[in-house]
Formats: C-alpha cells, structure tokens, sequence
C-alpha cells in the first residue's frame, strides 16, 4: 500500500467523506485564495459499520461510484483524495519535546523547532496502533509557555507540546485499501471531526472557545477549542441511527419505516411537543392499526440525545470545560437537522448552541451554484476536507505557520 506525500500537483482537490450509512463527496478547484466548488455528489455507503470498513468489497464498490463521479470532473480528482477516518477506536494523548537550542548565540532556528516538534511527536503506542495526527499546541522557550511561533526568539531551551491522536490500525489500512482498489490516490486521511471545526468554526468562535459536536448515523464526534488552540476530540460509537434503532423497538416497526417517522414526525424535546398529537403509523407500516403519541416519539429520541450529550460532557469534564466555553456547542451532521436539537443541548449541556454549517466566506462566491449543500450541517466534514487539503499542500496563508504542525498518518506508515 503506498501513500502519496503532499503536493499532488494538481489544484483540484477531492474531499471524501466516508459515513457509516452515506459517502459525500465534494470536488473543488483550489487555484484562488479561496477553493470554487466544481462538483457535490452523495450516495449510501456499504460495507461500513460505527464508521469503520467490515466488508472491504462493498465498501470499496460504494467509494469507486463516488471515484467515478469526481472523474467526470477531472481525471486528477481522483489522484488528490482527502478523505475521513471515521473510526471511533481513536485516541488522544498530550506529548512533550525538549531539545537544546544549538547555535552559540541561542536564537532560535528552524532546525531547532523541527527537532523539538519530533521530539514530541515520539510517542509508544500499543501493537496495531498507529499516529493519525501530531498536532503542536504550545511552544515554551525556558519554560515561558503560550508561545504560537518561537522562530527568532532566543533561549537555551525549546520545548513542544503536541496532541497525537492514533487508532486503531486495521481499520486505517482497511479504509486506505478500500479508496486505493476503488481507483483513488490518498493524499490523507483527517479524523472526521479535525474535518468538520476547519469547515464549520470561525477563528473568533476557537479563540472564545467552542465545542463542535458532529452526530453522524453511526458514530458521534467531539471536538473542543479555546484560545485558537485544540483542548480536546474523541468519537463514540454513537449516532443518528442508534435513534431509529430505539424507535423501531418502541413502537415495534422495522428500522427503515422507524427512520423515515424520525425524519418526518422526530423532535428532540419531548417537552416542545403536544400530549394530544398523535402519528398514524399505518402510513409508513401497512399492516401498523394504531395510531401513536408524537410525544412518545419525542421521548424516545430524547433519551437516546441526552446519552449522546452526556458522553460530550464527559470529554468537557476530562479538560476541566464542563459548561465554561463562551462560544457554545455548535451541532453539526446529519443528526443536527433534528428539529429541537438546540434547545435538548442548552438544557443538557449548559451552553449556548447552534447548527453549524460550512462558513460561506472561506469559498468563492459562497459556494455559487452548490451554496445549499455549504448550508447543510452533513456536508461539514467534506468542505472541511478540501480545506485541509489546500493548508496540507501550502495553499494557504496558516499551512507557513509552525503553528498549524501536523504530521498525517502517512509519514508513519512503512509499506
């Protein structure tokens, strides 16, 4: 298996978004400052289950439609794919790196923060464990810390603290290999949430400090900010679908028929719904004669939230940022679209919220002809790829900045 190191050489980048029930695909022409989106595409997804490839054929049946796709665009979008790992089985770590600064007069060169940033990114990680990301948060010269670019400076000592996140191997290699017997190039692959906060947050919104919570159908993502740097991400292996899965136990009705009532008749806050409207569930199940509480329906869908945000707390509790980020929750994916849901996150999470959606001004025109698709809370994670994608291949301003240090999983990888 062999993966290609930035700069692909092309300008145009395709962002894949591999999701547990439905593959979104966006390609864009990445020329200008900003990327001019050229192609949307979306379609269900197989082979995959809680966002990890189980059965490689259909899995890579389902990506080589989308490759197709991005084909009838240009032949090199299919040669510069960012893609999403989606794989819950990730982890996080804080590490530190220390090196001497080496020149007589202690000014601090670029040689002496490359040796400090690998430094940090040295990490032991178990057997069929691998690094995703290494991503620098702080740079401290004898020991005064909070520092974004220490080139020039002078000391004695440089030190570094990185976050690295690593997962669980098979399944990074099982979704490369998908992409590769599909006919695609991987560029990279970026942990789904790392994807969606590029997209959907502002600088102003990391800097106040801001939660990003990204429910997909099968897993849920977590990602936290603050003062323009990463406190926190994790993923559970939780999602929209686990909804339809309550609702087709509680009102004893098969799984599709329970989506379609959810999409349809679902609200997040049981309180918000009236006791006396009821759902005819004959229009979705034949053979179904009686009627149901909507109140009922909201209740399950509740209960299964409240899980959702109490594993998000949780992660806000480990970073000592349970209820104390100025910014809020900003709710993204495709359970985001859940009428309620905002109102459920205020309550159970003791912030302020909103849906998130692609900021229309990191593209040109706004996204012209494709700006519904920059408005929809589950295209997030692929618009947040093609931005990744131009910083990885120093297309922008922030990919010059040691700030924005990160090693993609590639770079660890032997063949």
């Amino acid at each position: 298996m062999k993966f290609r190191g930035f700069g692909g050489g092309s300008d145009i980048i395709t962002g894949l978004d591999i999701g547990t029930s439905s593959l979104k695909l966006v390609v864009a022409d990445c020329r200008g400052r900003r990327p001019t989106v050229l192609h949307v595409y979306e379609e269900p997804s197989f082979g995959l289950r809680k966002g990890a490839v189980i059965d490689l054929g259909e899995a890579t049946h389902a990506i080589n439609r989308a490759i197709v796709e991005a084909k009838k665009v240009s032949k090199s979008a299919a040669k510069n794919i960012y893609a999403s790992l989606g794989t819950p089985q990730a982890k996080m770590q804080i590490s530190r790196g220390i090196v001497a600064v080496s020149r007589a007069d202690a000014e601090i060169y670029k040689d002496d923060v490359d040796r400090a940033v690998r430094a940090s990114q040295a990490v032991n990680l178990p057997q069929n464990r691998m690094i995703v990301h290494a991503i620098t948060r702080e740079y401290m010269v004898d020991g005064v810390g909070d520092i974004v670019d220490p080139l020039g400076l002078s000391g004695s000592r440089l030190e570094v603290q990185s976050l690295v996140i690593d997962a669980f191997s098979p399944h990074i290699k099982a979704l490369s290999r998908a992409i590769e017997l599909a006919g695609g190039d991987v560029l990279g692959l970026l942990f789904g949430p790392l994807a969606a906060a590029h997209a959907a947050l502002s600088k102003r919104q990391r800097d106040l400090g801001t939660v990003l919570i990204d429910i997909g159908f099968g897993t849920t993502g977590v990602i936290s900010y603050e003062e323009d740097r990463l406190l926190g991400i994790a993923k559970f292996p939780v999602g929209a679908g686990n909804i339809s899965n309550d609702l087709a136990v509680g009102l004893k009705i098969p799984v599709d028929a329970a989506e379609e009532v959810k999409l349809r008749y679902g609200y997040a806050l049981s309180r918000e719904v009236g006791a006396k409207e009821s759902v005819d569930l004959s229009k979705f199940v034949p053979q179904a004669k009686a009627a149901v509480s909507r109140r009922f329906i909201a209740e399950i869908i509740e209960s299964r939230l409240e899980e959702v945000f109490d594993l998000a707390n949780n992660e806000l509790k480990l970073i000592q940022k349970f209820g104390q980020l100025p910014g809020g929750a900003v709710i993204v994916g495709g359970g985001a679209k859940l009428p309620g849901i905002t109102d459920l996150v205020k309550q159970e999470m003791k912030l302020s919220a909103q849906i998130g959606f692609t900021l229309p001004e990191d593209w040109e025109a706004e996204g012209g002809a494709f700006k519904e698709y920059l408005e929809d809370p589950s295209f997030t994670t692929a618009f947040g790829l093609i931005l990744w994608g131009m910083q990885a291949q120093g297309m922008t301003e922030e990919a010059a900045s040691p700030k924005a240090g990160l090693k993609s999983f590639f770079n660890y990888f032997t063949p």
